[in-house]
């Protein structure tokens, strides 16, 4: 009797793994395999590491929104969207019907209570707060922003083309983007741009952070509460993440405390508006330090990562795309020879860096980079969250509660959308016969948001993107590392796996 029952359990065990197996090879190739109890969640965790390339073929196999259903046991079901008119309703039309939510606070809990973090009468007051720092500063940072070009960056790209040695450009972008969004929190520099290319502690950290906040969206809540309860894998590195951040913000804010003690309220960089706007409404100094500490965390973050992926993807395009690099070198001669028109002394002064009034008017320029904002957004997800029922343009029926995923990233590959030449790096879409850009293509490119809750610091990274490109593209030739790849990584940012290896040489005229 008993060899039967253990026969029975071998014949039923072998019958159930022939059918897992049979099911996986029939499922394998699907875009989403759907499985009892689990639903899309496997499909999901199999696709984690290139979830932006996923999203793009969910979207031409079902359509431009599409519901992915989570496991029974947790609240993981997420609206994937891709249409640009669902886009606009959500970011402005219906803007108060979508939050970041109580679920995006949970997952971005090491940013605090900052603009990026917090919505309604909360969200308004720290929006109306870094407005008028950012309005303050604002030409203070196209100023430092050449200044760094010129006596930093382009130095040491000097020094890379007399060794004839490889350098990570992404990695210097990055380096480039932090230096300077320090300075203009802080009014000093992490000098990450030093020839010996120190690591910043502050940067590993949110590296850090980062990773573990992008694998919490694709991992039901419970488990990695649970493994930030015990601080194992990645969890753990955020929770030391979190520590050295706090610590560090401590130090940059006591320092900035004694500088204003010393100087008083003269200096122009954004704490100290924020430490004197604090002081000048007391409601904002119930929360204390903390108050500082997440109002510029999220734009020291935002500041490196976000423009430091949008130039590096840009200068990727342009390498990949010669005729590109030389229509824009063609633009920056004839700025150059008209400068040089008025200041004969300095036609022959090399390295030359560009600022931001000569470029405001360089179509084409504006152009190659709208078009890899376009295809490589640095935000590639946008998450939000239904307060009320809903119904998108497209008739999709919103539910209270639903998460809802817009993928700026997927939208840029539709045909629908931007045609059939859609894959394609094409500066040209944006000019129309008449050489003037096209403005109203602007209407589908939401690389910075839409809507009230548009990025707020997009004209100074616009400024940053272009001064560095300019300045690098006029004076050096630069070429990718032959059999090098270059291609994202699984991180809420796009940036690049393994960097973007390159060879600098000085530019011949």
């Amino acid at each position: 009797m008993q060899l039967h029952s253990w026969s029975g359990m071998i014949f039923l065990a072998t019958i159930f793994l022939l059918s897992v197996t049979w099911w996986y090879r029939k499922c394998k190739n699907e875009v989403i395999t759907y499985w009892p109890i689990l639903a899309d969640l496997p499909s999901l965790l199999q696709n984690a590491h290139r979830v932006n390339d996923w999203l793009v073929e969910v979207a031409n196999m079902y359509g431009s929104t599409k519901l992915l259903k989570g496991p029974f046991f947790a609240p993981m079901d997420y609206l994937l969207t891709c249409d640009p008119h669902n886009f606009d309703h959500i970011f402005k039309t219906n803007f108060s019907n979508y939050p970041k939510g109580q679920g995006y606070n949970e997952v971005f809990d090491i940013v605090g209570d900052g603009v990026f973090n917090t919505d309604f009468d909360r969200w308004h007051a720290q929006r109306s707060l870094d407005r008028t720092a950012f309005m303050l500063n604002k030409s203070m940072i196209s100023t430092m922003c050449k200044k760094m070009v010129e006596e930093e960056l382009l130095p040491l790209l000097s020094s890379f083309a007399k060794t004839s040695s490889a350098v990570d450009l992404e990695d210097i972008f990055l380096r480039y983007t932090f230096d300077l969004i320090f300075v203009a929190i802080y009014g000093r520099s992490p000098k990450c741009l030093s020839k010996d290319l120190p690591e910043h502690e502050f940067a590993r950290a949110m590296d850090d952070a980062l990773e573990a906040i992008f694998y919490r969206q694709a991992t039901p809540s419970f488990w990695w509460k649970l493994c930030r309860y015990l601080r194992v894998g990645k969890e753990k590195k955020h929770h030391n993440a979190w520590k050295t951040i706090d610590r560090l913000m401590a130090q940059y804010l006591s320092l900035k405390k004694q500088d204003l003690l010393k100087e008083g309220h003269q200096q122009t960089d954004l704490l100290s508006s924020y430490i004197q706007f604090q002081e000048e409404k007391k409601r904002y100094s119930s929360d204390g330090d903390k108050f500082l500490r997440d109002s510029v965390l999220g734009h020291l973050s935002a500041g490196r990562d976000t423009t430091g992926a949008a130039l590096s993807w840009f200068f990727y395009m342009i390498l990949k795309h010669p005729i590109v690099e030389a229509k824009i070198l063609e633009e920056l001669n004839d700025i150059y020879t008209k400068n040089s028109n008025f200041e004969n002394e300095q036609i022959e002064k090399k390295p030359w860096v560009f600022n931001s009034g000569d470029l405001k008017g360089l179509v084409y320029l504006h152009a190659a980079l709208c078009e890899s904002l376009r295809l490589h957004p640095a935000v590639p997800i946008n998450r939000k969250e239904a307060l009320r029922e809903d119904v998108l343009p497209d008739g999709t029926k919103v539910k209270p509660g639903t998460t809802i995923i817009m993928s700026v990233y997927a939208m840029a590959r539709m045909e629908c959308i931007w045609g059939k030449d859609c894959l394609e790096y094409k500066p040209e879409r944006w000019i129309d016969e008449n050489g003037k850009f096209r403005q109203e293509l602007m209407d589908k490119l939401f690389a910075f948001g839409s809507g009230p809750r548009i990025c707020i610091g997009k004209d100074i990274a616009l400024t940053m993107v272009k001064t560095a490109v300019a300045a690098i593209v006029f004076n050096f030739h630069i070429e990718l590392v032959k059999g090098h790849c270059v291609y994202p990584k699984p991180s809420l940012v796009l940036n690049m796996k393994n960097g973007m290896m390159v060879e600098v040489k000085p530019r011949v005229a």
